[in-house]
């Protein structure tokens, strides 16, 4: 992958991304991941103690033995990476024009334990609608930039690269490369970022996708956190959601408190690849029940080598532990509305941290354009369904154009 770029003494520069990761640092990684010293089997047989040692010693031979990082560079390399300097910072990011004049801009941000990798799928889907089925009116311009700290964009060495200052940035990039009217979307910390920008509602900014949208409110968050019973009125689906959210904040939340805490508690996953893939697994027990059918053999959304290429680019960037700074400098609520004013178009898959009813979510954007529950995808959903993605972001932000 592409991953050098020169200096520009105009800061506000686009410059191209060149280069190529060593064959060194490939070598070294296969003779880490052999080298594993693993754990004793867990005491339980379900994932409540986390990643099944099963699952990681079925994952590490799989890197070891078959995983080819070159066609997840030849994917990457296919297309145009650019690099700028925001507020100090080099931010990475793709930048696909769609060949169709009307195309519609539009922004996406990804998560973690997530990257750029994620985005791949609904590239071609989104720029050339024509080409899978659907209308030139469906194209969009596609921006995808890696957060601060993730991917191929700089560290930051000093504190303040917080979700909010992410949202400005974003904006300032949208405005350096010349659009003047485009759209956001994003999930997980994307959807955090975005909501934001939605608060922010920046010069340009006409509207936004999210599929982990802000949206809880604000008497069940309290009610969550605290682990105090169920606020009272909720009829059944409400009950039920703040239920799921207990259990997620009982089960798995831990991840999310060491990074925001001791972040530099980590050094184990700058050092270990395995222990940096068990790290990511961990992020949600759905997910990672996903992740540990494909790798006991099973068909999912996703496949061995869509997981691996995710965990590789961190490990190839070393991007563990500077990625998880970031939930050191939140102080927003994930789930909380954020104050978006600009139209919001909102996507509900079944299987993500939490579905929240429509009247939620009419709650929390005020100009609500789009609302749909799916029945199918999770947490990574323009990874794991990015036909569903594609067209719910088609069709929720259609009527912007």
């Amino acid at each position: 992958m592409s991953f050098m770029t020169e200096k520009s003494a105009d800061a506000t520069a686009i410059r191209p991304l060149t280069g190529a990761i060593p064959q060194a640092d490939l070598d070294d990684l296969r003779a880490r991941v052999v080298a594993t010293r693993f754990p004793e089997k867990e005491t339980v047989d379900d994932l409540s103690q986390g990643p099944p040692l099963a699952t990681m010693q079925a994952l590490a031979r799989y890197w070891a033995d078959e995983y080819d990082w070159s066609k997840c560079e030849e994917k990457l390399d296919a297309l145009p990476h650019f690099m700028t300097e925001i507020d100090g910072l080099d931010i990475h990011f793709i930048h696909v024009r769609s060949d169709h004049e009307d195309a519609l801009p539009l922004i996406v941000t990804h998560g973690w334990p997530g990257s750029i990798v994620e985005q791949l799928k609904i590239i071609d889907p989104l720029t050339n609608p024509t080409a899978h089925g659907a209308s030139a009116s469906d194209a969009f311009h596609l921006v995808i930039p890696s957060m601060p700290g993730y991917g191929f964009s700089g560290k930051p060495t000093e504190t303040g690269w917080g979700p909010e200052h992410i949202a400005r940035a974003w904006a300032e990039l949208m405005k350096r490369l010349g659009y003047d009217r485009y759209c956001a979307q994003g999930g997980d910390w994307g959807g955090q970022i975005t909501d934001l920008m939605g608060a922010q509602a920046p010069p340009g900014l006409i509207g936004i996708h999210t599929n982990f949208p802000g949206a809880v409110r604000p008497d069940v968050a309290q009610a969550v956190q605290s682990g105090g019973p169920a606020p009272s009125g909720l009829n059944d689906e409400e009950t039920r959601l703040y239920e799921k959210l207990k259990d997620f904040f009982a089960t798995d939340v831990a991840y999310a408190l060491e990074m925001g805490t001791h972040p530099q508690a980590l050094y184990g996953i700058a050092d270990s690849p395995v222990g940096l893939a068990a790290w990511m697994l961990d992020h949600d027990s759905t997910s990672l029940a996903l992740i540990a059918r494909v790798f006991d053999g099973q068909a999912e959304g996703l496949t061995r080598d869509d997981v691996l290429d995710n965990i590789t680019l961190y490990w190839l960037t070393n991007t563990g532990v500077s990625s998880g700074r970031l939930y050191a400098e939140n102080t927003v609520g994930f789930f909380d509305p954020k104050g978006v004013s600009v139209p919001a178009a909102v996507s509900v898959f079944p299987d993500e941290l939490y579905q929240p009813p429509r009247s939620w979510a009419e709650e929390a954007y005020p100009n609500l354009i789009h609302f749909n529950q799916l029945d199918k995808g999770g947490h990574f959903a323009a990874w794991e369904q990015p036909e569903l993605f594609v067209s719910e972001v088609r069709t929720g932000l259609r009527s912007l154009r």
